[in-house]
């Protein structure tokens, strides 16, 4: 089934790119959820660009380079089909750890060159930062990916949970397309004070953990090395709470028709058409669930009722740990 001539594509921002209304992220296909396969990986890519993604959302960390390669191997005959987005900076160690993040100019340009490499592509659509280096300035850090831009191996320039002091200083530095953020029914600060600013200034969202990570759609931690069992919002009786306000949006959905989770994600989608919903299927049938959000149309008697009933104070657990929230720029 084709899809991209019917469904009317987003915007990123006011100098981003045209893309279908969701993105595919990649990071669970690399081992952040539990075991994967590659094969099913790649066959998950191919479908989404079959129907009409357009936009691949990578780090170059996510599984130590790992996923790179794989989007690499899922677009070797098919790379005019996709853009693709990247995140850089984070560090890990030999054993999977994290060990901090590096926004300095020099290793900007250090990563892009091993990002292109693994990806096999001449160009990367957008470079972001995946955090804020407390120790570089983010004007260093803008200027290295916009010199980047001006030797032609970056087209545009992307940001990721930072807030609106970072948000304004990197936009004065070169125009950004989009910020992308943790941003659904039940994680909505954003809407506080980050939204009204990249109004103001013409940036969009690209708009990950829209399902809260599975929480949403009745999924939790059950393999081992699924990272999801060390948050909050998954542990004791924050997740018996959580899985009780879950109840509440299933009720809803199955009066409309549709699985939890897709009533989530059009959620999302009406919330506003500058904001670019990021898909993390690791399945061909995760993905067709999730691109089957597009056709559920909400109106604003909808969305009042969901909110209403799913309460944004109401949510038991931040979401990520303490150590993580406060590293967190968007959060400041």
């Amino acid at each position: 089934m084709t899809t991209e001539n019917r469904i009317e594509p987003r915007q990123l921002g006011s100098i981003g790119p045209s893309v279908f209304p969701l993105a595919l992220g990649c990071m669970g296909m690399s081992g952040m959820y539990g075991a994967t396969d590659d094969n099913e990986s790649i066959a998950t890519i191919h479908a989404a660009l079959e129907t009409g993604v357009t936009l691949l959302d990578t780090g170059d960390f996510y599984g130590s380079g790992h996923n790179e390669i794989l989007i690499g191997h899922a677009l070797k005959d098919r790379r005019d089909k996709a853009l693709l987005s990247v995140k850089f900076g984070a560090l890990r160690s030999p054993d999977g750890g994290w060990t901090g993040f590096d926004g300095r100019p020099a290793a900007v340009k250090n990563f892009v060159a091993y990002s292109l490499n693994r990806l096999g592509v001449d160009h990367i659509d957008i470079y972001r930062p995946a955090r804020l280096d407390p120790q570089v300035p983010i004007e260093d850090t803008i200027g290295a990916i916009a010199d980047l831009i001006k030797a032609g191996y970056v087209r545009y320039i992307g940001l990721s949970e930072v807030g609106v002091d970072t948000i304004r200083r990197a936009h004065a530095v070169h125009p950004i397309s989009d910020l992308q953020i943790e941003y659904s029914l039940i994680s909505r600060s954003p809407e506080t004070e980050i939204f009204p600013v990249l109004q103001e200034l013409g940036i969009g969202v690209t708009a990950y953990g829209v399902l809260s990570r599975g929480l949403l759609s009745g999924s939790i931690p059950s393999t081992q090395g699924d990272f999801r069992a060390n948050l909050p919002r998954f542990s004791g009786d924050n997740l018996a709470q959580n899985q009780r306000l879950v109840e509440e949006l299933k009720q809803i959905a199955q009066e409309k028709g549709v699985r939890p989770s897709q009533l989530a994600i059009a959620w999302v989608l009406a919330k506003s058409k500058n904001i670019v919903p990021v898909i993390g299927a690791r399945k061909q049938t995760q993905l067709a669930e999730s691109l089957a959000a597009v056709s559920v149309n909400l109106s604003p008697a909808d969305l009042t009722r969901i909110e209403e009933v799913i309460p944004q104070d109401a949510i038991a657990g931040s979401r990520y740990d303490q150590h993580q929230m406060q590293m967190l720029d968007s959060e400041k």
